[in-house]
């Protein structure tokens, strides 16, 4: 599928924002153009050298003092940052296999850990680049700013290794991993849905009697995950050709390639560019990832929170942690106006119609599987049902407290073969609140 110049742009500056290659590969070029750059203005100008103070560099016409320095910190730069990201990928790998796998993606975005990698092999470009400054023939040429430089970049590289090691120690703590996941979704929730929710009924769009009658399949030409959709772009191609395009998969969903992933109106007008042109308003990949998708990053503490109460781990204060972080991601999603699933151009015409997760889907995918697996579990089922309570306190309106509810009620039926009576008393005393506090919120909304 050949991808247009806006959505390639927007695939890019998402891929920006993690990996070990990109930001690390930017500052390794920048510090190397800095030590070359240095190097030549310095022999350019002989007066830069008079800046260095003699204590620092007493032997400024000794090109061989510049290069054992030079090569020194080259070398050894080369030899820590080989250790210590050996032994990085090693802990991140048993961090996965403890955890979720899918936790490597969140590693591989952080920022301390990209800027560390930058430095450290910046700092081995710059000596490298700056090194054939310091020559014998044809004449003697030391340069003391630039070696000056690189020492200074040396006292910056302990420094951040300093600086990694006591970061990485908490980043691999089980509680600094789902607060950044949960901090990463609520990034993703603010792109997807600004707006504060506006008392309309759940989820906002147009009656069956305004959908598009559509009738001709476009089908996927690649298999993936759809990461991010394009809708101004595919609302512009729809009113451009005067068609009427219903999305069948929403964002987070997997497409196989070959079927379906779209119906268009006029199948006179979807010639084949016009085809190719509404397929690249789509970016599918490999992974699900935070662009739109809200419940990729629900479901990684899902996965933390299983893991944690299976009966070889054993963990339910990890996936008591879990639960509070997805009561933060869930809460935050019931106060939002949801996404636009009809587009309208000129008003009145609905030209794109496309899914997208609500809010039941959303509750159901961050507390049912731990609902089922946590039945046995009290102290997890009572804070699931205190993680009810809090969205019901924080979303007054009635659309979100029916599945809340619901999801409360099912909670103690999964309890009520595993529990013992005392246990079930507390949690139908917790079910109590929750009903009271809807009841409230609701009452506050009526007022309202």
């Amino acid at each position: 599928m050949t991808r247009r110049l806006p959505l390639t742009i927007k695939h890019i500056m998402f891929n920006l924002r993690g990996g070990f290659l990109v930001r690390p590969l930017c500052i390794a070029l920048a510090l190397g153009l800095c030590g070359g750059l240095l190097s030549w203005m310095e022999e350019a100008y002989p007066g830069m050298s008079l800046w260095v103070p003699v204590f620092l560099f007493p032997s400024k016409s000794d090109p061989q003092v510049a290069q054992v320095i030079l090569s020194n910190v080259a070398t050894s730069i080369m030899t820590v940052v080989s250790i210590v990201f050996a032994i990085l990928l090693m802990s991140l790998t048993l961090a996965s296999m403890q955890f979720s796998p899918r936790i490597i993606v969140s590693f591989s975005r952080d920022k301390v850990t990209q800027w560390t990698l930058g430095l450290f092999l910046g700092t081995f470009s710059y000596c490298i680049a700056a090194l054939p400054a310091a020559r014998s023939l044809p004449y003697a040429f030391a340069p003391v700013l630039t070696v000056c430089g690189a020492m200074l970049l040396a006292v910056a590289c302990v420094v951040g290794l300093l600086f990694f090691i006591h970061h990485i120690s908490r980043a691999i703590s089980v509680n600094y991993i789902v607060d950044r996941i949960a901090s990463e979704t609520e990034l993703a929730i603010d792109e997807l849905m600004p707006e504060p929710f506006d008392q309309q009924l759940w989820p906002i769009g147009a009656s069956t009697a305004q959908k598009a009658v559509v009738d001709t399949p476009v089908h996927s030409g690649v298999a993936g995950y759809i990461c991010f959709v394009d809708t101004a772009r595919m609302v512009r191609l729809a009113k451009r050709h005067q068609i009427k395009v219903t999305v069948l998969k929403r964002v987070g969903q997997f497409v196989a390639a070959g079927i379906p992933l779209i119906l268009v109106s006029r199948e006179e007008r979807l010639t084949p560019g016009v085809r190719t042109a509404l397929l690249a308003t789509f970016d599918i990949g490999p992974v699900r990832t935070l662009q739109q998708d809200v419940e990729f990053g629900a479901l990684q503490l899902v996965d933390i929170a299983l893991k944690a109460i299976s009966p070889a781990v054993n963990d339910p204060t990890t996936a008591i942690s879990c639960v509070d972080q997805l009561s933060r991601i869930v809460g935050q999603f019931a106060t939002r106006k949801p996404p636009q699933v009809y587009f309208y151009d000129p008003p009145g015409v609905i030209r794109v119609s496309i899914p997208w997760l609500d809010f039941e889907a959303l509750l159901e995918s961050a507390f049912d599987q731990i609902r089922v697996y946590a039945r046995a579990d009290l102290a997890v089922s009572l804070r699931l049902l205190r993680a009810l309570i809090d969205i019901a306190t924080v979303a007054a309106h009635h659309s979100v407290h029916r599945p809340l509810l619901e999801l409360g009620h099912r909670i103690i039926a999964s309890c009520a073969d595993h529990q013992d009576a005392r246990s079930m008393d507390r949690l139908c005393g917790r079910l109590k609140d929750l009903e009271s506090a809807a009841r409230c919120s609701s009452g506050m909304e009526s007022v309202a």
